[in-house]
């Protein structure tokens, strides 16, 4: 359909297309004049190594926070459902993800006006999340779907913050020659923390199945 709805043109001129070079540059950190030259030249492997050690701090926090979300998110969603309410259990599922996604968009657009600065009580907390979810899978003793909604929300809550909150942390903390290479290397974290959930949660989710709860 693209090349339907679209008409060809009868000539093509290269040379609209092409950006020229420009000199001018601006960077998105600020910088200040004494650092400038450190900014510019680039680290080393070793002092690249050197600097992930005190980022240890914001990363691990926030790889645990990853862990334990999307392992609600890909383990245990699909098990939380309710029999005989006015949603099916599809639709639980969608919405247990819009919900999710909202109390994501929530916190990420808080830090302005709230911040976090001790970062490991939100993998604590995400952790009590796991917890209260996965025990509810077994034991079925949560009575309202209401109640799963709320700890969803938190859960993305949780996640958010987590997430916000560690990237304003490094941009406040971190000295400005090094920032930069402390923000990039920090997104490692939340990447790792959904890969090892993923890992964890499909054979955890594939076992509560074959034990055929009592739904």
């Amino acid at each position: 359909s693209f090349f339907i709805v679209i008409k060809k043109p009868r000539q093509f001129y290269q040379k609209e297309y092409i950006v020229k070079y420009s000199e001018d540059t601006s960077s998105l950190l600020k910088e200040s004049e004494d650092t400038d030259d450190k900014i510019k030249g680039r680290l080393t492997l070793r002092e690249k190594l050197l600097l992930l050690k005190p980022l240890m701090k914001y990363m691990i926090p926030l790889c645990l926070v990853y862990i334990a979300e999307y392992f609600i998110n890909q383990g245990l969603y699909e098990l939380l459902y309710f029999n005989h309410i006015w949603l099916s259990e599809k639709e639980q599922y969608r919405w247990y993800q819009v919900d999710y996604q909202l109390g994501v968009f929530i916190s990420r657009s808080s830090v302005n006006v709230f911040k976090i600065n001790k970062l490991w009580t939100l993998p604590v907390l995400q952790c009590v999340n796991v917890a209260i979810l996965t025990a509810q899978v077994f034991l079925r003793f949560i009575p309202n779907i209401w109640i799963i909604f709320a700890l969803v929300l938190f859960e993305g809550l949780l996640g958010g913050a987590a997430f916000v909150n560690t990237f304003y942390k490094i941009s406040e903390d971190i000295e400005a020659e090094f920032k930069e290479f402390s923000l990039s290397a920090a997104t490692i974290a939340d990447s790792v923390g959904i890969s090892i959930a993923g890992a964890i949660s499909i054979p955890a989710h594939n076992r509560i199945c074959s034990l055929n709860l009592k739904m």
